[in-house]
C-alpha cells in the first residue's frame, strides 16, 4: 500500500525534482500547505501572508524506500538551520518543514532531526508539524524544471 510524506524545503521546483528520482517514490506533487488561507494561488503564497509553505507530497512505496530513508534525502538536500530561507530564496513559504501524516512518521522525524542536528553547527529550525490540506499548486508548477529542460533551480 502507498503511503504520503510531504516536506518543505525551500522552492517546490527543486525540491520534487530530487524526491521524483528516488527508487520507491511513485509521484511527487508541488503544493501549498501549512497556512489559513483555502485554495491558496501561487500569487497568494508569495505574498508571504497566507502561512503556506511552498511543499511537496510524496506517493511512495514503504516496501522500496522507507519514511527515514525519504527524511534523510530531506536534511541532505537543504539547508535546516536557515528560517525562511534557501538560497536566494526568503519568506516563511520557503521555510524547512516536515508535515507528519501519522504518530509514527512524528516520531520518525523527531527522531531523525535530533540525529542530524548532530552534522550542523547551527540549530536545525525544521518545523514538525500535523500534515494539514495539501493543495496542489497550479498545473505549470508541477514537473516545472522538467518541462523547462532544467535540472535545478539555482545557478
Amino acid at each position: 500500500m502507498m503511503e504520503h510524506a510531504t516536506f518543505a524545503a525551500g522552492c517546490f521546483w527543486g525540491v520534487e525534482t530530487s524526491f521524483r528520482a528516488l527508487p520507491g517514490v511513485a509521484d511527487a506533487a508541488v503544493g501549498y500547505t501549512g497556512g489559513s488561507l483555502a485554495n491558496p494561488t501561487y500569487q497568494d503564497v508569495c505574498t508571504d501572508r497566507t502561512g503556506h509553505a511552498e511543499a511537496i507530497q510524496i506517493t511512495f512505496d514503504p516496501s522500496k524506500i522507507s519514511y527515514d530513508q525519504l527524511l534523510d534525502h530531506f536534511w541532505q538536500m537543504h539547508d535546516p538551520t536557515t528560517p525562511n530561507r534557501q538560497g536566494p530564496d526568503f519568506g516563511t513559504q520557503y521555510r524547512s518543514a516536515i508535515f507528519f501524516h501519522t504518530p509514527e512518521q512524528e516520531k520518525a522525524a523527531r527522531a531523525s532531526r535530533e540525529r542530524w542536528q548532530a552534522r550542523f553547527r547551527q540549530p536545525i529550525v525544521t518545523e514538525i508539524v500535523p500534515a494539514t490540506t495539501f493543495y496542489r499548486a497550479e498545473e505549470y508548477h508541477q514537473r516545472y524544471l522538467e518541462k523547462k529542460g532544467l535540472s535545478s533551480c539555482h545557478l
